[in-house]
């Protein structure tokens, strides 16, 4: 099992983009996607640790745990930092996870094609930032993990 944080606002990926380089059209990643991407690149990389790729199916936890606005009353704040209310703006889910598992190829796995499950939280939290834990699964992986259980 692997286990690791991502600090700070997640960031979900942007949409490419298309600049022109003389007479061509080129399609580019935005800045903020490309910096977020090498921040979790940077995490995955520490957490490995100089260990070989994961090899074979994953499953795959995420608990992205987005910034409490600070115009929000202190009363909705600490109920947002208790769980009490939940994200239902940006970043999309869905987005930050193409950020983290694109940002994941080659440091953990191969390819992001070996997650055949994942689950996904959104929360609010005083310390944002994204927790990762892969799993190995076949017949030599552990049992599976609390899906409730904090990941840190």
């Amino acid at each position: 099992m692997l286990q690791f944080h991502v600090p700070g606002q997640p960031y979900g990926k942007g949409r490419p983009r298309i600049g022109k380089v003389g007479a061509h059209a080129r399609m580019f990643t935005p800045e903020k996607t490309v910096n977020y991407e090498n921040l979790v690149k940077y995490s995955a990389q520490q957490a490995m640790a100089g260990a070989a790729l994961i090899e074979g199916a994953c499953d795959v936890k995420l608990r992205i745990d987005c910034q409490i606005p600070a115009s929000w009353s202190q009363k909705k704040q600490r109920a947002a930092a208790a769980g009490e209310i939940r994200p239902t703006s940006k970043p999309d889910a869905d987005n930050v996870i193409k950020a983290v598992f694109d940002a994941m190829n080659g440091v953990v796995w191969k390819d992001d094609v070996q997650v055949v499950d994942i689950a996904v939280s959104k929360f609010y939290s005083v310390a944002p930032g994204v927790g990762v834990r892969v799993e190995l699964l076949g017949a030599d992986a552990p049992a599976q993990v609390d899906l409730l259980g904090a990941v840190a």
